[in-house]
């Protein structure tokens, strides 16, 4: 079982009491649904080895250290292994390193000089395993909540806090849909690579705004096109073989849906062409990436001929 009091002990006198009080409830009532493959994941948990860190550092990265046997850490390795593909990281677990997917510490090194998290209360919306969260302690937020409604994701974040279960940090695999209405109890709350699969992306802008409290930060992060304000892109079916993407606007236009869903103070912070070095395959992760989607002749195009991946971080305020 997963204990939420602590965090419920936490929001106690927050904007975000009520909420807390029913996460316990929710939670159970999620695990008891379930996922065919839960139990597998949850022995790939019950064999990591225990360890204790008497080194952290999650400011500059994510990286564990202690005295560790070489038995113990072959242990750990194939644990880990077990909870297979890893997508964000890298992480650095007592001389295991899990080279994911993505080379999320890239990212959260162009992004983090331009955010201000101390003391804050965060909402990571689309977490996946959690990376960023604990880059986000490691900036100074007071406490960081992650909802991501994938079942993997959930069991690879529970295998990182088994080594730092005093900080903060929480997973909950739930989808933005599951929180309610008008929570406005979050000082900064992160979407970073989910609003390009939504359908209707001013619909979860609002709903992001209200996650946030008065005076609040939003931080965006998304697929986006060049262009001028008029300018979004709809694949006709698959986007580098992604079939659920369905808008990429320019950065323009970007700032124009922020603006028209109530946000001020609106600014785009960074953009960057993802690279073949930044998102591939690895042992940790090996199924097809981003290589095998783009154009072999020409990587400024992806396979169905639309401009290469570009992303985008836009930081915005609720008034």
């Amino acid at each position: 079982m997963i204990d939420l009091a602590p965090l419920a002990c936490r929001l106690a006198d927050s904007p975000l009491a009520n909420w807390a009080a029913g996460l316990q409830q929710q939670l159970d009532s999620k695990l008891e649904i379930g996922h065919g493959d839960l139990e597998r994941w949850q022995g790939a948990l019950d064999a990591l080895p225990p360890l204790t860190p008497s080194q952290v550092e999650l400011r500059e990265c994510f990286q564990l250290d202690s005295d560790c046997d070489e038995t113990s850490r072959a242990q750990l390795r194939q644990a880990l292994l077990g909870l297979s593909p890893w997508r964000k990281g890298p992480f650095e677990l007592f001389g295991v390193h899990i080279d994911t997917e993505w080379r999320s510490d890239w990212k959260w090194e162009r992004i983090a000089p331009h955010l201000n998290l101390s003391g804050k209360r965060v909402l990571d919306v689309g977490c996946g395993n959690g990376y960023y969260q604990w880059r986000m302690i490691g900036a100074g937020a007071e406490s960081v909540i992650g909802i991501d409604p994938n079942w993997l994701f959930f069991c690879q974040f529970q295998a990182i806090q088994r080594y730092l279960p005093e900080l903060p940090v929480w997973h909950l695999p739930f989808a933005l849909e599951e929180l309610p209405e008008k929570l406005e109890g979050f000082d900064t709350v992160f979407s970073m690579g989910v609003l390009y699969h939504r359908r209707s992306p001013i619909d979860h802008l609002l709903a992001l705004k209200d996650c946030l409290a008065k005076g609040g930060e939003l931080v965006l992060e998304t697929l986006v096109v060049a262009g001028d304000a008029r300018q979004v892109l709809v694949p006709e079916d698959r986007y580098a073989q992604m079939r659920n993407v369905w808008f990429l606007p320019s950065v323009p236009a970007l700032e124009l849906w922020l603006r028209r869903a109530g946000f001020v103070d609106v600014r785009c912070v960074d953009v960057s062409v993802t690279s073949i070095e930044e998102q591939r395959s690895t042992e940790w992760m090996r199924y097809q990436s981003l290589p095998d989607f783009l154009d072999p002749g020409d990587h400024s195009r992806t396979l169905e001929g639309l401009p290469a991946p570009m992303r985008a971080v836009l930081v915005a305020r609720k008034p």
